[in-house]
């Protein structure tokens, strides 16, 4: 089984405190097009799932461009400040074979620490990580390949 994990790309400052409708900056729009090249040269997708956030839905868009029959899960578990392995526990219960994840920092890095039993390390603005795994399960994927936007 595959899994790959997205930062959203860069987005603009909140306003008044306004998080859930950041969208994405015009830097943000180039970094996500890039990704969205990198990944469809890489993986065939069987699902997006997408966090509630304007600015990965954003993100998503333009792998939907390249992938438009892929069906869309939107996951209310993925957010900046939710916690890594409820969002392991809930993705390990799908029932794809080549997932693709579009959430945030905090919540992504702490899901590649859980799966890679591994240290934090955090992913750039638009970075793609693709890994292999018999199941999403803590300890069990092994990193492919990555991919950080050059805009």
């Amino acid at each position: 089984m595959q899994l790959t994990l997205i930062r959203h790309g860069e987005a603009i400052p909140a306003v008044h405190g306004q998080d859930t409708k950041r969208p994405l900056s015009p830097r943000g729009h180039a970094q996500a097009q890039q990704t969205a090249e990198f990944v469809a040269s890489k993986i065939q997708p069987d699902l997006f799932v997408v966090s509630p956030l304007l600015r990965a839905q954003e993100t998503l868009i333009y792998l939907q461009h390249k992938f438009p029959q892929v069906p869309v899960l939107l996951c209310d578990a993925i957010k900046p400040e939710d916690d890594a392995a409820v969002a392991v526990e809930w993705l390990s219960k799908l029932p794809y074979e080549s997932i693709v994840v579009v959430c945030h920092m905090n919540v992504v890095a702490y899901m590649e620490e859980i799966l890679l039993e591994q240290y934090f390390n955090a992913f750039a603005l638009a970075e793609a990580r693709i890994y292999q795994q018999p199941v999403i399960a803590r300890g069990l994927s092994i990193p492919q390949v990555a991919f950080v936007p050059s805009v």
